[in-house]
């Protein structure tokens, strides 16, 4: 559908992650499979595939492909290979002609058309058949078409695009809202939850947003003490400011500064203040690089345009760079110096990797804000949404169990007696209602069995192994279900239990109820270490409510003067310190510049930890990071 404005209509919906299929199932029977189709995006060479491409088409040897892509540490980038410096440090020789030239056809390859994929959510609609003007693809995915265009094309062709998206955290909001409702008689919306309480945001200063949307990572949580969010606005900010363009524009530490009374808030002109006003002087918005470049560089409203679609996405190499002339010169005819022209220009080139538009950053920020209130005020509304709406954000269940038990809220086992599907409140006489898990949590599960089991259950209350056998289960459904300890309130754990599955059939003369003889076939089963079963939880259920693992090796940590997480603010700046945990998040940013940021667990707590590349260099082994 073409469109006579200046720009193409580009619309961005974010829907729960369960009705995302049925939006799109509703746009190909509104405007049928023949006009409605997914966007193509274009996969792009990297560094290390790049490297490994050109080096194999030029003849180099298998060893010596794996010793050159290995030492590229960052995967993603799309920033020339510097090869002087590489193959010093991979001990080859700098003035091989033949290895110079596999490096200079690397830098020319990357960035390169890789292969054609299916855009995560943009639809293309048209009024007649989309076959007449494009070739139109049938996806990987049943009933499911792409066209051939990526973004960029039905850009300049000027099609409208629609994009179909899906936020983790609008389906964890509804079911808080619907939990709320159940157990607390509370008619929440995104309206009506109470703005501004200081609670909140005393919270989100201290950085417990563990499953809180956009604000849970690790940069997120380090920027969150530093800026102090105290209104919606500073939430607006924190969402923008942890993302590439910012940090590579080298805005985040001025912001930080001007904020805090470091720097001080100067403007070279009133129009700027006017535009700049809201963020300390520091462009931060997309909606801001294109105001400043109209009133200060005199760009026409096409040629900002252009500047803001530059900073709309990722680009293997940025559009911006190309309009420096054009900004500085026009910055210097309208009176500002050249030093504040070629600043401004290097934050705004920043914007190449990704700039936030100011509108997405503040309906971001109500979600933001209302996960948070949510999380502050009923905890145990949020774990158990949050539970029920995985995978999502950057936490294990395990985590995300730990983190609802400090705010005060019970968690029970899975059990076949008290748990549905799902996670589920249960009244209880504290403050916050406790949480039951849910079979949903059992890795291999069918829900269709568990179904069978919550049905009969309704009818009457299991009292022994036999009446679960009676349901007509299959082996397999029935040893998921023991592995996951499940059957503790009719008196077997999960060894007992599998025991009594692999016999079920057998003759009846060896069939014994351990309930009331405590012996299987004559033998008393030893029993299950505590540490043994938290292992086992782990691995059916990835979490436990038991014990947390370096409980039971705490003893020989200390031995080994490892200090415990909960320690570690006891310890003064600088002191040498060893720690140990489960690695819960690792990760390794595109600006990190090699660094990587990793979040450990021990029973006390989290730690965050900060690996710097001269830990490889130093070491002469690779940091090698495993989590469960």
């Amino acid at each position: 559908m073409s469109t006579a404005r200046n720009e193409p209509p580009d619309i961005d919906v974010d829907f729960e992650h369960e009705r995302r299929e049925e939006v799109i199932q509703y746009i190909y029977e509104k405007y049928g499979r023949d006009r409605a189709a997914v966007v193509a995006t274009v996969t792009q060479q990297h560094q290390r595939g790049a490297i490994r491409n050109v080096a194999k088409a030029m003849g180099l040897s298998i060893d010596m492909i794996e010793k050159i892509s290995s030492s590229i540490i960052n995967n993603y980038g799309h920033e020339p290979y510097h090869a002087e410096s590489k193959t010093k440090e991979l001990g080859l020789q700098p003035g091989d002609k033949h290895l110079q030239k596999v490096f200079d056809l690397t830098n020319q390859f990357i960035g390169f058309p890789r292969q054609l994929g299916q855009h995560t959510g943009g639809f293309v609609i048209s009024r007649e058949k989309l076959s007449q003007l494009c070739p139109v693809l049938n996806a990987r995915m049943e009933n499911r078409t792409c066209i051939e265009w990526n973004k960029d094309n039905i850009d300049v062709l000027k099609f409208l695009k629609v994009d179909v998206l899906a936020l983790g955290m609008l389906t964890c909001i509804s079911k808080s809202f619907q939990l709320a409702k159940e157990h607390y008689r509370l008619q929440w919306t995104l309206a009506n939850i109470p703005q501004d309480d200081p609670a909140v945001y005393d919270m989100i200063c201290r950085a417990d947003t563990i499953g809180v949307f956009q604000i849970e990572s690790r940069a997120q949580q380090s920027m969150l003490p530093r800026l102090k969010p105290r209104c919606f606005y500073d939430l607006v900010i924190e969402v923008a400011i942890v993302r590439p363009g910012p940090i590579q524009g080298d805005m985040v530490h001025p912001y930080l500064r001007r904020r805090n009374g470091e720097e001080k808030i100067e403007y070279p002109s009133k129009e700027l203040e006017e535009i700049l006003g809201r963020t300390l002087g520091v462009p931060l918005f997309q909606e801001q690089a294109m105001k400043v470049a109209i009133v200060a560089a005199g760009f026409t409203p096409t040629e900002a345009d252009e500047l803001r679609r530059s900073m709309a996405t990722f680009k293997a190499k940025g559009m911006v760079t190309g309009l420096e002339k054009k900004l500085i010169n026009g910055m210097i005819a309208k009176g500002y110096t050249l030093d504040y022209a070629r600043r401004i220009f290097r934050q705004l080139e920043g914007f190449g990797s990704y700039g936030f538009p100011e509108s997405h950053a503040a309906s971001l920020a109500q979600l933001v804000y209302v996960s948070s209130w949510i999380k502050c005020h009923y905890p145990d509304v949020f774990a158990c949404a949050l539970l029920n709406s995985l995978p999502m954000g950057f936490y294990q269940p395990a985590q995300i169990i730990i983190d609802a038990e400090k705010h005060g809220v019970t968690v029970k086992p899975i059990d076949i007696n008290f748990s549905d599907w799902d996670n589920k409140l249960q009244e209880n006489n504290s403050k916050h209602k406790e949480i039951r898990l849910g079979f949903r949590n059992v890795k291999g599960l069918r829900r269709e069995d568990i179904m069978i089991l919550i049905k009969v259950r309704f009818q009457h209350r299991y009292h022994n192994i036999f009446d679960v056998f009676k349901i007509g289960l299959s082996e397999s459904a029935l040893e998921k279900i023991a592995d996951s300890d499940a059957f503790r309130s009719i008196g077997l754990d999960r060894r007992q239990a599998l025991w009594q599955i692999s016999i079920k059939d057998k003759p009846t003369g060896i069939f014994v109820n351990v309930q009331d003889t405590g012996k299987q076939d004559g033998y008393q089963l030893p029993l299950m270490p505590l540490a043994e079963h938290v292992l086992h939880d782990y691995s059916i259920t990835s979490l436990s409510v038991k014990a947390q693992p370096l409980k039971f090796l705490r003893r020989k940590l200390n031995q080994l003067n490892i200090t415990a997480t909960n320690r570690l603010k006891e310890q003064k700046n600088g002191d040498y310190v060893k720690v140990a945990g489960l690695v819960l998040v690792r990760q390794h940013p595109e600006t990190s510049k090699g660094v990587w940021f990793i979040t450990i667990e021990d029973e006390t707590g989290m730690a965050n930890l900060v690996a710097f590349p001269n830990i490889n260099k130093n070491s002469g082994k690779k940091l090698y990071i495993r989590g469960y």
